[in-house]
């Protein structure tokens, strides 16, 4: 029984809601989303290559060996997603003003990723390669970093952050002098 493969190309898919259905054997190129619903759908095995999403939710989406080479996120909700399932191989992002609050990057490579004006609270980057990413403007309370190469990455912008410079690799990450008590939280100091 062989599989056939839905193919999309230069397609613009507006106001769909994809919410808790199963969409598979599909192959998004160079798609934009606008105002769809991915909320708890099932996106297993689907491939995303050079897509844009704006104003979409992906909030519980399963996306367990689902591709995305170079996505573009723009205002989109991603509540709740673990994207430590994704194809490995097709893994490249970028973030602007989006909520991933409570998601899983556990274990992935995320080089040169940019998240601007994000909220990341709760969402757990242990074990990521994030060297030389961007975090501008980003919120990260309670974001969980431990054996994180977070080498040459940018936290100039960044808030309320708490990373254990022991526990996970930071040279030459940049920081300002307003964000430095992340660095010291787990010191429990008075810092004003």
């Amino acid at each position: 029984m062989t599989i056939e493969i839905k193919i999309h190309e230069r397609k613009l898919f507006e106001n769909i809601d994809y919410s808790e259905k199963t969409l598979r054997d599909r192959e998004f190129f160079k798609c934009k989303f606008v105002r769809c619903s991915f909320s708890k759908s099932d996106l297993i095995g689907n491939s995303f290559e050079d897509c844009y999403f704006e104003n979409c939710d992906f909030s519980m989406a399963k996306i367990r060996g689902a591709g995305f080479r170079n996505a573009k996120f723009k205002e989109c909700k991603i509540l709740g997603v673990d994207f430590s399932e994704c194809n490995r191989f097709m893994f490249s992002f970028s973030f602007h003003n989006c909520f991933l609050d409570y998601s899983t990057f556990f274990g992935t490579k995320l080089m040169k990723t940019k998240f601007d004006k994000c909220s990341l609270k709760e969402t757990d980057f242990s074990e990521v390669n994030l060297s030389s990413s961007i975090f501008s403007d980003c919120d990260l309370t309670g974001a969980r970093f431990l054996n994180t190469n977070l080498e040459k990455v940018n936290f100039k912008t960044a808030n309320n952050f708490s990373i254990d410079p022991e526990s996970n690799k930071v040279k030459k990450a940049k920081f300002s002098a307003f964000n430095l008590e992340g660095l010291l939280n787990k010191y429990q100091l008075d810092i004003d």
